[in-house]
């Protein structure tokens, strides 16, 4: 089975969301939402998430699938493992957001 890699970009954003959960709803809130996070990341290699390709005008080869309020964009390793690009709030410009943790 395919390991897990959170790559940089999306090791800030389980930062950022794991401090703004904290913040608003408390710290058993933060930890349950970043535990289903890391849940539906293994869930990746056995297709027990609905992923779709990251769509053509994002000009990179990758997948996609929502979780609650986020959206986790992911893409194959080149030893096949699963790597955790970046992890965007629905309500952020994905384009923007999502060009500045791919480069």
């Amino acid at each position: 089975m395919a390991g897990v890699r959170i790559q940089a970009g999306a090791s800030l954003r389980l930062d950022d969301i794991y401090r703004h959960t904290r913040d608003r709803w408390g710290g058993e809130q933060a930890e349950r939402y970043i535990t289903g996070l890391f849940a539906a990341f293994d869930r990746i290699a056995s297709h027990g998430v609905a992923s779709k390709p990251v769509p053509a005008e994002f000009g990179v080869d990758g997948f996609f699938f929502r979780y609650e309020h986020h959206f986790v964009y992911w893409r194959k390793l080149s030893n096949g493992d699963i790597g955790i690009v970046t992890i965007l709030h629905e309500r952020m410009h994905q384009m923007d957001r999502f060009r500045e943790d791919f480069a």
